[in-house]
């Protein structure tokens, strides 16, 4: 990674320190990157259409998905997702997702790589806000208890992770008597689970906290990391603004929840929630990373917005030298329409792309101007010539697409 990288990731607060919990083949905590993942929206019965879109999710980057299992056998339906996965040579870990029914959750424990409950519809009474004495909330509680611990014993048995996701919105009755639909109602949630796998010695959780408002959303993933330090828990957590919509009220929800937490050091997986095709969540996913700067996959553009003063079509120019160049991962291009945005506003580039007059462009690395009065026609070729002599280059490959 470049200087560049390295100064805008001391910039930020220290990513909090986690335990790893493997997924299959994907580390999530400890030292691993920050995971990016999404969920299909296909029958899981209907093997071939979950499979297909499984794959376009991973060919765009995804490395984990998620699939729901409302029952035992849309539990069992995940195993032959997996072996039809594994002959087309895709080794994704697929994660089960389960909502009120029990056994769908001990069946999902023999085929799926991690399993997601809802403590607020799982093992628990119903969402009704009727008020508890402490003695009956006590009493309900210890009854999720005797009800959870058979499966953290049969998860102890397989070996598998689990997620344990609070939606705002979807609380049991239990937390709503004593809490309401509040940020804390959604901690506590958590953290009752969380007490009971710790006091069965059962660690491999990942935790997440998530509503459609991102400022709710913000808050209960700060909360939460309050009381599990204080309670000296270690657990990874996985970031997302649930039901955001789609185009772009549906990104800029995601950029501001997850971004906002990223930037505060929390988070080690993330979940962009879109009504759209799983697929064209990775993209964004991958960008509110780079931003900011808990992974870099890819080539960093600075680019002016244009003015009068533009010597040329910088839409048009910035988006050719995005698709030959975006894979340069940790390398800054800036594209300036002329020099006023020139070497100032670029000074943190490690290449620049200038205008200098009408039809001619000048290329720099770093501050120093290389070439001038390169004819507009020839530029970016120039522009990878000079990438290439700097020893900054590398091959495209057909790989993951993160743009």
């Amino acid at each position: 990674m470049n200087n560049n990288m390295n100064k805008d990731y001391k910039a930020q607060k220290e990513r909090r320190k986690t335990r790893e919990v493997m997924v299959g083949n994907i580390g999530i905590g400890g030292d691993n990157p920050v995971r990016a993942q999404t969920m299909t929206n296909t029958d899981t019965l209907d093997i071939a259409a979950t499979v297909k879109q499984i794959i376009e999710c991973a060919e765009a980057g995804a490395e984990l998905v998620r699939v729901t299992a409302q029952t035992k056998r849309h539990a069992r339906a995940i195993g032959e997702i997996k072996k039809a996965l594994d002959k087309q040579g895709y080794d994704i870990p697929v994660i089960a997702d389960i909502h009120f029914l029990p056994e769908a959750a001990f069946e999902a424990l023999k085929y799926a790589d991690k399993v997601r409950l809802n403590p607020g519809n799982l093992f628990d009474s119903p969402n009704t806000e009727k008020e508890l004495s402490e003695e009956e909330y006590e009493k309900e509680l210890k009854r999720v208890e005797e009800s959870l611990t058979p499966f953290i014993q049969e998860l102890k048995k397989f070996k598998k992770p689990i997620r344990i996701g609070a939606n705002h919105g979807s609380l049991s009755g239990r937390i709503l008597s004593k809490y309401g639909d509040t940020p804390e109602g959604m901690v506590e949630s958590a953290m009752e689970y969380l007490r009971i796998f710790k006091k069965n010695d059962f660690n491999d959780i990942v935790v997440a906290m998530k509503a459609s408002n991102p400022l709710v959303m913000i808050e209960a993933n700060r909360l939460l990391v309050r009381e599990m330090d204080k309670e000296n828990m270690d657990y990874p957590v996985h970031l997302g603004v649930t039901e955001s919509g789609s185009g772009e009220d549906g990104r800029a929800k995601s950029i501001i929840g997850i971004g906002t937490l990223l930037l505060e050091g929390i988070g080690d997986t993330v979940r962009v929630s879109l009504t759209e095709s799983p697929a064209k969540e990775i993209p964004v996913c991958y960008s509110i990373l780079q931003a900011t700067r808990r992974r870099v996959t890819k080539t960093e553009f600075i680019s002016c917005p244009s003015c009068g003063r533009t010597l040329f079509n910088i839409e048009k120019v910035a988006d050719k030298i995005k698709k030959e160049l975006g894979h340069l991962k940790g390398v800054t291009i800036a594209v300036m329409g002329c020099i006023v945005n020139g070497i100032g506003e670029m000074g943190d580039a490690d290449f620049g792309y200038v205008g200098g007059k009408p039809g001619m462009i000048n290329l720099y690395y770093k501050k120093e101007l290389i070439k001038r009065d390169v004819p507009e026609d020839e530029a970016i070729k120039e522009l990878i010539k000079l990438i290439k002599d700097k020893g900054m280059w590398e091959e495209k490959l057909k790989i993951k697409n993160y743009e």
